[in-house]
């Protein structure tokens, strides 16, 4: 078996399209059983830098290694051992939940294929919906099928490009106690979500904006380093509350909440003497809050989306 110490381990990696620089200098770190989380509004480099890691891109420039093997040189080997599951349903509709695991066995020669079809259908619960037609499947239950196609050669790493995109709650709950037996049993996972539920679930994150990696660390510690302040305002007419506040140099957001507005800033002192008149109470910064705030003081530079 190929020796590593970090399932990912890249440094300053960068790929251009024309002249379009979608990753700039990209530095992660994913180690053996970790979840983490990949951030960032769309078009932001995301799935770009997952298919350099995967083998599938080659980056223009940059140093790293997959699984101990050189991403530049090994993405053969690279590819074969690290499962893809890519944003859309990328199986075949017209075959069954089996039938598709089985050609997917096929198509990698594995052997005992009945064996390892039956294997993978129990992992994921699947083994009472095996002749369903994959058309008919929910959108829960096509991303259980896929992870099941991801698992069918134990890949020691999975990348997950916003897996759970358009699941409901109750499926994508069940989706993540998967990946957390599977980093229990020392599969590493790399994620790209939008639902910041999900990301307070990753054992360590990285947001990268506009091909920028802006921050990255426990959920914990990204809140902290951004040292935002955050009160709660209720009342009536927040927009207009909102409009009012942000015009002041002191509060970096207002960001309505259902019926709640969260006013954000660096100086906690300037901030209440500006809510004076207002009913406001100090709120611990969410992960949410720092988003929004990370999002909007980046620039995007290139604007296309699915990058």
């Amino acid at each position: 078996m190929n020796p590593y110490k970090y399932a990912i381990d890249v440094q300053g990696l960068n790929k251009y399209f024309g002249d379009k620089h979608v990753v700039k200098d990209l530095s992660l770190q994913v180690s053996r059983g970790e979840i983490v989380g990949f951030l960032g509004p769309n078009g932001s480099g995301k799935t770009t830098a997952i298919r350099m890691l995967c083998g599938l891109l080659t980056p223009d420039s940059g140093t790293g290694h997959c699984l101990g093997y050189d991403i530049a040189t090994q993405s053969d080997a690279i590819k074969r051992e690290v499962g893809y599951m890519t944003q859309k349903f990328s199986y075949w509709e017209d075959l069954s939940i089996r039938e598709n695991l089985d050609f997917v066995a096929r198509v990698y020669e594995l052997a005992n294929r009945k064996h390892v079809v039956d294997e993978a259908l129990e992992t994921l619960g699947l083994t009472s919906r095996s002749s369903q037609l994959a058309r008919s499947l929910s959108g829960g239950w096509k991303q259980r099928l896929a992870l099941a196609a991801c698992m069918l050669r134990h890949p020691r790493l999975l990348l997950l490009d916003e897996p759970t995109a358009g699941v409901d709650p109750s499926a994508r709950r069940d989706f993540w106690e998967e990946l957390h037996e599977l980093a229990a049993s020392g599969v590493s996972v790399l994620i790209s979500t939008h639902y910041m539920d999900e990301a307070e679930r990753c054992h360590k994150l990285a947001y990268i904006a506009y091909g920028n990696l802006l921050a990255q660390g426990s959920a914990k510690s990204i809140i902290q380093t951004q040292g935002l302040y955050t009160y709660e305002v209720r009342g009536e007419n927040l927009m207009n509350i909102s409009k009012f506040l942000a015009q002041n140099d002191a509060i970096e957001q207002t960001v309505i909440f259902g019926s709640t507005l969260h006013v954000s800033g660096k100086n906690p002192q300037a901030i209440e003497t500006i809510l004076e008149g207002h009913r406001y109470t100090a709120i611990p910064t969410s992960l949410e809050d720092v988003f929004i705030y990370l999002m909007k003081n980046s620039k995007d530079n290139f604007g296309d989306e699915n990058v």
